[in-house]
């Protein structure tokens, strides 16, 4: 079927400047220089720096006077010396400026390049006071994602692992916000569907677990509302048809609908998440969608008015929260994600050093129902077990 690729170029002003849509890659060096790039670093790992649209994107910058080198040691769940051996490369090489390509991991890695690039001290010598950190140091970043999951370009944090501890810390400042996106969903085409359904349950668990924080936002409301929809409607298609460009723009603008959602909350699906990234290097999205249900359950009496209208939204009859809940199970096994944490390839030896990570992290006080280190753990071996 021959898709009109004009009907998704568009220029979106945000939350921070966006060029979307198919072949916006050829514009990098241009976005670089509006922000006043001259030198970047691109972040990016090690696999994609070996495909040739990254080779070609680096080229064009080059040929656009743009001195441009590649930085790739940066690993899925990026850990804290990845961000500190590339402020050193960032330094050594004189840049002013990240691009920073790939999924979450090398776009929260970049980020939190530009937030070091020019501090004198260690990255965990900021934790718990990074706005002390002046914007007129941060080095600008121009995201460009190549999945449809995390939503990362259009977001103001960076998610490293701190190997002294072994725990996920969420890196915060305004001015980590990217400068400009260039959003190609022509640059998802090539992911696997294994890849493109975790990625895209990660969209669906930011807009939904965003939507159901009990924070008054009603903005945020209707973003994830959205979000959701384009998940129900366009992630079997991309898993099922990768070439789709339909499917791959609805599910690229779902991410980002997602991450500009959750800066209302998330919950208890992110806080058992984190946890198994960190120890276990799980896939992020595939950790969110395998512990979904489980969460949706124990939040249910918080939550069962909201997911009464979000069912109306997407047509599902008997409208209610079962209807909800019915459908994202439905929707997991159609995209191949597993039911279990058994079946995910977590052992339930650590479930409980696990559940008292997940109490510590930050997301979990954004639950609608108040979740402590007892039920975390309850939640686990609920999610290991299925049921």
């Amino acid at each position: 079927m021959t898709v009109n690729r004009k009907r998704f170029i568009a220029d979106w002003h945000y939350p921070t400047r966006i060029h979307f849509g198919p072949g916006r890659i050829a514009e990098l060096p241009r976005v670089c220089r509006s922000v006043g790039m001259q030198r970047p670093l691109l972040v990016t790992d090690a696999q994609l720096a070996e495909l040739a649209f990254v080779g070609e994107s680096v080229v064009q910058c080059q040929r656009a006077s743009l001195s441009t080198q590649v930085f790739s040691r940066i690993q899925s769940n990026p850990l804290d010396w990845n961000v500190e051996q590339g402020r050193e490369v960032f330094r050594q090489g004189r840049h002013d400026g990240i691009i920073a390509l790939g999924g979450g991991s090398a776009m929260d890695a970049g980020k939190a390049i530009a937030l070091l690039s020019h501090q004198p001290a260690g990255l965990w010598e900021y934790s718990g006071r990074w706005h002390t950190i002046s914007r007129n140091t941060i080095a600008p970043v121009v995201a460009v994602p190549t999945t449809s999951g995390t939503g990362s370009e259009v977001g103001r944090a960076a998610v490293i692992t701190d190997t002294r501890t072994n725990v996920k810390s969420i890196i915060l400042h305004p001015n980590l916000m990217p400068a400009a996106v260039v959003a190609d969903p022509e640059l998802t085409v090539g992911l696997s569907p294994r890849l493109t359904a975790a990625t895209g349950m990660d969209a669906l668990a930011h807009c939904l677990e965003a939507y159901c924080a009990d924070f008054f936002h009603p903005m945020s409301d209707g973003i994830a509302m959205e979000g959701i929809r384009y998940v129900q409607r366009w992630l079997p298609v991309a898993v099922q048809d990768g070439s789709r460009m339909t499917a791959r723009a609805h599910m690229m603008a779902a991410a980002t609908l997602g991450a500009v959602a959750f800066q209302k909350g998330l919950g208890a699906i992110h806080a058992l998440s984190h946890p198994l990234g960190a120890v276990y290097n799980t896939h992020h999205g595939l950790a969110n969608a395998v512990l979904m249900p489980y969460v949706m359950e124990y939040n249910r009496p918080a939550i069962e008015e909201k997911l009464q209208r979000l069912s109306r939204v997407l047509g599902l009859e008997p409208y209610g929260f079962g209807a909800v809940l019915d459908w994202i199970i439905e929707l997991r096994a159609a995209v191949g994600i597993p039911h279990t944490l058994r079946e995910a390839g977590i052992p339930d030896t650590d479930l409980a050093s696990l559940a008292r990570m997940a109490s510590q992290d930050p997301c979990a006080e954004e639950n609608p129902v108040p979740v402590e280190y007892e039920t975390l753990l309850s939640l686990y071996r609920h999610a290991y077990r299925g049921g």
